[in-house]
């Protein structure tokens, strides 16, 4: 019997390397991205600071990365590219403020879980902006999510949260979900436009937006709070963002997708290592009907018969 591989040959070998690359790079970039909360509450600076000196380091970053790839020529700028990226700027930037100040209120377990809620937000946003069918399998999974949420805001937990705000940190992380939601609708309409110059622009801007409000004299004092500051804008920001795109341009997005979730499980392993942070039975049983809706959702898993729903 011919048992001989399909891939065996130069082409198949090429692309199944691909493939293996794309799926490292995206499992390092969700690696870091699990880290970001540690960064951000090790620092002991105020959303406003972290976000601010995260766009120094990850634009300082991001800008060698665009010379590097050639991307910094006159063809790929125009007036509506510039318009869209700022727009999307102010949403990227609100999302980090919003998520950065929910860390130190629902801890950070909490509200990188609540933070997952964000497919189904660009699920709505879709179907009302760009006209996008919602799928039967979509608005179940929806529903699950919204079990799942109700049964983590029942319980506040006594470690990181701030007493009486815990609250107040889901609602953060809704609205940084929101607001994330939002920027991926507008970098929909920036086709043709290199990821890599999007990210550059989007910190650049948020450095202008942002210098008005950043507490220089509030900077930290030691070198482990700049040290965070850097790592969280040169790695986490920077690096990472250069590995993300380059593995989304090399898999499909159903493996794009389902290694995305490493990102929550290695923040709430970070908070229970880092912090202390222990989750009760309900938050837990809830954050896993929330990781599990959004991995239907992005993953297309179909739970009742398919059909549109306008």
């Amino acid at each position: 019997m011919n048992t001989e591989r399909i891939d065996a040959g130069p082409g198949g070998a090429s692309h199944a390397n691909e493939l293996r690359r794309g799926a490292i790079e995206m499992s390092l970039a969700m690696l870091m991205s699990g880290t970001i909360g540690w960064l951000v509450v090790s620092s002991g600076q105020t959303p406003w600071n972290v976000v601010f000196f995260r766009c120094v380091f990850g634009g300082a970053t991001l800008v060698a990365v665009c010379v590097a790839l050639g991307f910094l020529k006159k063809r790929y700028f125009s007036w509506r590219m510039i318009g869209l990226v700022a727009l999307g700027s102010i949403a990227i930037v609100g999302n980090w403020l919003l998520l950065f100040a929910a860390y130190s209120r629902a801890s950070i377990s909490m509200a990188t879980t609540v933070y997952n809620t964000q497919p189904f937000m660009l699920v709505a946003l879709g179907a009302l902006v760009l006209r996008e069918r919602v799928s039967a399998s979509s608005i179940a999974w929806l529903a699950v999510a919204f079990i799942g949420l109700v049964m983590v805001v029942r319980v506040e937990p006594a470690v990181l949260a701030m007493p009486g705000q815990y609250l107040e940190g889901i609602a953060y992380a809704l609205g940084a979900a929101f607001l994330y939601a939002i920027s991926s609708i507008i970098t929909k309409r920036l086709k043709g436009t290199p990821p890599h110059l999007i990210a550059m622009l989007h910190v650049l801007f948020g450095i202008a937006m942002l210098a008005p409000f950043a507490r220089f004299a509030d900077a930290p004092a030691e070198i482990g709070g700049w040290a965070d500051l850097i790592v969280l804008g040169i790695v986490n920001t920077g690096l990472m963002y250069v590995l993300l795109y380059g593995a989304i341009q090399k898999l499909p997005t159903a493996t794009t997708g389902a290694l995305s979730f490493i990102y929550p499980v290695v923040a709430i392993v970070v908070d229970w290592l880092a912090f202390g942070q222990r989750l009760a039975w309900l938050q837990v049983a809830g954050a896993a009907l929330i990781l599990l809706a959004a991995a239907g959702v992005n993953l297309r898993w179909r739970i009742v018969p398919e059909r549109a729903v306008r």
